[in-house]
């Protein structure tokens, strides 16, 4: 059973070496000697504190274990300039994007890049992922009692985020039950430069990325990312880390959701320094990727020990997962899985005198193998603990099996489209299209509407121009 823990908020899972350092300082003032990471990119203290102990700290954020009236942003920051990414979305914009976002949430915000696989993209109440047009951000919504995600009729503009998100904090007690109610809502409450979606969004499939050790960063850079097996981060150590960021002129350290952080922008001439550091106190770089594709829950022996258990039966049969993340959850926790695969502990049936029952599993894996896919479907249910390396390495192999063929599909579907033909209405003047299949929303159009049948007062929803400024053009899909 895993317990409840205070956590510190961390916005984006962005923050400096002095700012990092200020919090090892204040915990270890409380008699702390480590820290860890959540999987919303927050810190957790292991040991409870109270606000008053911590309110010496004026800034620090501290949200009790109880509390759950205040969530973390998550942001893909981290991912910047190391991974895949939409080529507008930079580490910089990231950080102007997160200032705008007020201390204080009700609801889990995501703000993420679909390009990159490391940071998930559907966990949050509020999902705001790039678009393809600069500036603009697909918005996903699934309320706390919500059962399926929402995609909003309308692009939102990058510096429109907070206004949207916190009209939609505001409108929680009309208990809004569909995305339009909730379009309707924000659009009354507030003015905003939406721009209508002329697409599906598209998220590319890419392997779960190895994100430890020393990896460089064009001619001259290199990023640092580290990984404790126990989630248990010494203290000291982080913040003689700080110091060796500050001296090499590093502004920012980047928490990821699988309890890591990444270090970005270590000088060339550097990295001999920093090998040695991490050599000095016997920090290992290299665990294998069998480690680092797991979530599991914070302070959870249980599903720690099962981890374990399950790596080394991997391990003993040398069985490759590339590609592939597992999660560990169970019974008492409605997560929103983001791994291609879960192992879901059952609850166990209230027992009878002196009667002791086992354990049993579920095992579900993502339609496609892909956590964005939001699909689960169930492999077995109620199974034994030493049944489980066997029916994962059973998954691992339809996974590879699927893999190829799934490539066949897409290659086939890619020929396709190269032969087919699409039909819009492009604004001369800002290149906006008007796509009949979806009409407009922000000015009421129902998708389906044939452009001709448009008023003569219709105008183009991002630059205003008039319903004569648009051409017919024909797009090759």
């Amino acid at each position: 059973m895993s317990k409840q823990l205070n956590r510190l908020i961390v916005r984006g899972g962005v923050l400096s070496p002095g700012e990092l350092k200020y919090i090892c300082e204040s915990v270890e003032s409380l008699g702390q000697k480590t820290i860890s990471f959540g999987s919303r990119q927050d810190i957790l203290l292991p040991k409870k504190i109270n606000q008053e102990e911590l309110s010496q700290f004026d800034k620090l954020q501290l949200v009790e274990a109880d509390d759950t009236g205040t969530e973390n942003i998550v942001s893909s920051y981290v991912c910047a300039d190391i991974f895949p990414s939409t080529s507008w979305l930079t580490g910089d914009r990231y950080l102007y994007l997160l200032e705008q976002f007020r201390s204080k949430s009700k609801l889990k915000i995501n703000l993420t890049d679909p390009k990159q696989r490391l940071v998930p993209l559907f966990t949050g109440n509020i999902n705001f992922i790039a678009s393809e047009h600069e500036d603009y951000w697909y918005l996903y919504v699934r309320l706390p009692e919500w059962k399926n995600t929402q995609m909003y009729p309308a692009l939102i503009y990058s510096w429109d985020l907070d206004k949207v998100e916190t009209a939609i904090e505001n409108i929680l007690q009309e208990e809004p039950e569909t995305i339009e109610m909730i379009f309707d809502l924000v659009s009354d409450a507030i003015d905003t430069n939406n721009r209508t979606v002329d697409k599906p969004l598209e998220v590319p499939f890419y392997p779960f990325p190895y994100f430890e050790g020393m990896n460089k960063i064009g001619m001259d850079k290199y990023w640092l990312g580290l990984y404790w097996r126990n989630n248990k981060y010494d203290i000291s150590f982080l913040k003689e880390m700080c110091e060796l960021c500050s001296e090499n002129k590093i502004g920012k350290i980047s928490i990821t959701p699988w309890k890591s952080f990444v270090v970005k922008g270590i000088p060339k001439e550097s990295k001999l320094v920093w090998e040695k550091f991490l050599g000095k106190r016997g920090i290992n770089v290299r665990h294998s990727m069998l480690e680092l594709n797991w979530h599991i829950p914070v302070a959870n022996k249980d599903a720690l020990n099962l981890k374990k258990y399950l790596v080394s039966n991997f391990d003993q049969n040398d069985i490759s997962t590339y590609g592939l993340t597992f999660g560990i959850t169970d019974y008492s926790k409605a997560a929103y899985y983001f791994t291609s695969i879960v192992v879901e502990k059952n609850k166990q049936p209230e027992m009878i005198g002196n009667f002791q029952t086992r354990d049993t599993y579920n095992l579900l894996y993502a339609k496609n193998f892909d956590p964005n896919t939001r699909q689960y479907i169930m492999h077995v249910q109620d199974v034994d603990k030493v049944e489980l390396p066997g029916l994962l390495m059973e998954l691992s192999q339809l996974y590879f099996d699927q893999l190829g063929s799934e490539k066949e599909v897409e290659k086939e579907a890619e020929t396709k489209k190269e032969t087919t033909a699409l039909e819009v209405y492009q604004c001369t003047d800002c290149l906006t299209i008007y796509d009949e299949a979806f009409g407009d929303i922000t000015q009421d159009i129902a998708p389906k509407t044939v452009f001709n049948d448009l008023p003569e007062s219709y105008e183009c929803s991002l630059c205003e121009a008039s319903k004569s400024s648009f051409q017919k053009v024909v797009l090759v899909k």
